[in-house]
């Protein structure tokens, strides 16, 4: 088998290599835009597996591999750089190590998503963010009422509660604004309820996030987002790592008496928003503390 660690870069690759079979050993600087993928595809069919970091600006190489029938394994930057002897870095010696690491059975390999997993993240992300734009518009809107004097509170976002939003008089250009939120609100919501549709076929499609739905307060998202998450659960030992891996259980960082506290994740404010909304409780989320609208209906 050939063994090849590749320190990447966004216009170029550093590679060492080694031959398993024949014990021949290099390396080399690949440029991307025509080298690097010469060479991966004259290796389409033999055995080869690469190692490197995992980062961003990759996919395009992970197709490349994937369409070659090459294996890679991504690490985590850190564990790996923790695993180097020496203090020198240079883009050689991260080549080198990470050829060493793969040889010596010692890579620290992540669970990588397929890549309809990847297009279902992208799914789910991309609803998030337009709930999350939703709730920045409706902020605005609510601000421009109560301006006036307008208290929007239960039916706000209803067609008598728009309405009455509609009947204010207001200045030529608070006007325009509230002309623009409102038809910026309209797109947003008829895009979002396209997506909501794809994340409820998706979800139906999914044996696991049906029986996670059965849990009150999960709905298709946070089920969704849960699997897609987690991946393949049996990679956990026990019930503490799902629950450091989800972001439930905070960073620590105490010393000389002070103890703090943090860290946070996606899925750990979807599953406390899931949590909050089945106990019917007062939950705001960050960006409208003042009793705005909040960004935890998308479940």
């Amino acid at each position: 088998m050939l063994i090849i660690g590749c320190d990447f870069h966004p216009s170029f690759q550093q590679i060492a290599f080694c031959d398993t079979t024949t014990g021949e050993c290099g390396e080399g600087r690949l440029e991307h835009g025509g080298e690097a993928e010469a060479l991966y595809r004259r290796l389409q069919g033999q055995a080869v597996r690469v190692g490197m970091e995992a980062t961003g600006g990759t996919r395009w190489f992970e197709r490349l591999l994937a369409d070659c029938g090459i294996e890679l394994w991504l690490g985590p930057p850190g564990k790996i750089r923790a695993a180097a002897p020496r203090k020198q870095k240079t883009d050689r010696r991260d080549a080198e190590l990470l050829l060493d690491l793969l040889l010596q059975q010692r890579f620290p390999r992540l669970a990588v998503p397929s890549p309809e997993q990847r297009n279902l993240r992208q799914l789910v992300g991309h609803g998030h963010r337009l709930v999350q734009m939703q709730t920045r518009v409706k902020n605005q809107l609510q601000a421009l009422a109560s301006n006036e004097g307008l208290r929007l509170r239960r039916g706000r976002w209803s067609r008598k509660g728009q309405a009455q939003l509609q009947a204010l008089t207001l200045p030529r250009w608070a006007e325009q604004k509230r002309c623009d939120l409102l038809e910026l609100l309209a797109d947003l919501q008829r895009r979002a309820a396209v997506l909501d549709q794809a994340v409820e076929a998706a979800a139906q499609a999914s044996p696991v996030v049906r029986c996670l739905r059965r849990q009150r307060g999960v709905g298709p998202v946070v089920g969704l987002a849960y699997e897609l998450t987690l991946l393949d659960p049996t990679r956990f030992q026990s019930s503490r790592q799902v629950a450091s891996y989800l972001g439930l259980i905070p960073a620590e960082h105490s010393s000389g008496g002070k103890q703090w506290l943090w860290g946070t994740s996606a899925s750990r404010a979807m599953l406390c928003c899931a949590a909050c909304w089945w106990e019917r409780r007062t939950w705001r989320c960050a960006g409208s503390r003042s009793g705005g609208a909040s960004t935890c209906v998308w479940r």
